[in-house]
């Protein structure tokens, strides 16, 4: 499918080192922030606090939030989960306090909200255990809301999750750099990996300079970004090596230039619907969606630039020739064939 047709190849990498200068320069800005100013982790990697509240009737994630707001806990996360009536809250650090003192005032603002008192009551589950609970009683009796659940979220837990979110991230790159050297060349995965590896780099840079909460769900969204922008690259890629084959007269940044031009229509096709999702999100996603939908359009955005001045660029740089990518017989029947001496 295509909105359009270029006829005439657009003069790409005419401009890349250019395009580049410009991307090593973004690049070292983001690694300086990252440096300087670090990651805002939230509470996943940190610690603190969850908090799971039933309400007896549709909880209002806005108004909940409005309610704990004035505490001052700065960066938290008010969400629902399970049915409508349940609201998690995941609450940071607050030095010189435990945490369980935390969840109590937390816990009697809310029920203030209600205009009622917080109160222990104790209860029988399906299993017959006896547990303790704490609710929010009104003065006319009635339980506008009561705590379900509380839990610590210590450092080590942080700890560990960082760990594996760095695991995470080397076995994505690891796995693209093999992918890309089996499908097509060695000078392929490493250009491939460089502009993977920037496009990431960018989005920590973003995060690091606005200091924007760095969640679990920010990094589902960088591991998307990864895997969004190596499909890019791979058209590019499959598009010049259908090239090299068709046109043996062209020079490699020639064929570039004409793989890149002929996937204008698609990459727009693809990238714009892409955006248009993601951007629904951020508009209509709410607090929870928010930075998670942040990631991904600054990661399209800049995956569509570094895969076409980035990688595209670096494999040129690195000296991809049509041999690389085209088996040549040794026997060819016409020299003025085209496609002659490639073996599809």
């Amino acid at each position: 499918m295509e909105l359009f047709r270029i006829q005439r190849d657009i003069p790409f990498m005419k401009y890349a080192l250019v395009f580049n200068a410009i991307s090593f320069l973004t690049f070292a800005l983001a690694v300086f922030f990252l440096v300087t100013r670090g990651l805002h982790l939230s509470i996943e990697f940190t610690g603190g606090t969850v908090m799971e509240v039933e309400y007896a009737q549709p909880a209002n994630p806005e108004a909940v939030r409005h309610t704990v707001e004035p505490m001052n806990f700065g960066e938290f996360q008010v969400q629902k989960f399970g049915s409508s009536r349940d609201i998690m809250l995941r609450l940071p650090v607050r030095p010189g306090k435990k945490q369980t003192e935390v969840v109590s005032e937390v816990f009697q603002r809310l029920c203030a909200a209600e205009n009622g008192q917080v109160q222990t009551k104790s209860y029988v589950t399906d299993k017959g255990e006896q547990v303790s609970k704490q609710v929010c009683v009104t003065a006319e009796g009635v339980e506008p809301l009561k705590l379900t659940r509380s839990e610590v979220v210590g450092p080590s837990v942080g700890d560990e999750l960082a760990r594996d979110a760095a695991y995470a991230m080397a076995f994505t790159v690891i796995g693209i750099m093999v992918y890309l050297a089996f499908r097509f060349e060695w000078k392929f995965s490493v250009a491939g990996i460089i502009a993977n590896l920037h496009d990431v780099v960018i989005i920590l840079g973003f995060f690091a300079y606005f200091q924007w909460e760095f969640s679990l769900a920010v990094l589902a969204a960088i591991l998307a970004v990864l895997g969004y922008s190596v499909n890019e690259s791979v058209v590019i890629f499959d598009r010049v090596r259908e090239a090299f084959r068709k046109y043996r007269k062209m020079t490699p940044h020639e064929v570039i230039d004409h793989a890149i031009t002929s996937t204008m229509s698609r990459t727009i096709i693809t990238h714009g619907s892409t955006q248009m999702m993601v951007l629904s999100m951020l508009v209509f996603g709410g607090p929870t969606l928010k930075y998670f939908a942040v990631a991904l359009t600054i990661g399209i955005l800049f995956g569509i630039y570094s895969s076409v001045f980035v990688a595209a660029a670096i494999a040129m740089w690195l000296g991809v020739k049509r041999e690389d990518l085209v088996k040549v017989s040794v026997k060819t029947e016409d020299p003025d064939d085209p496609n002659a001496g490639a073996v599809v």
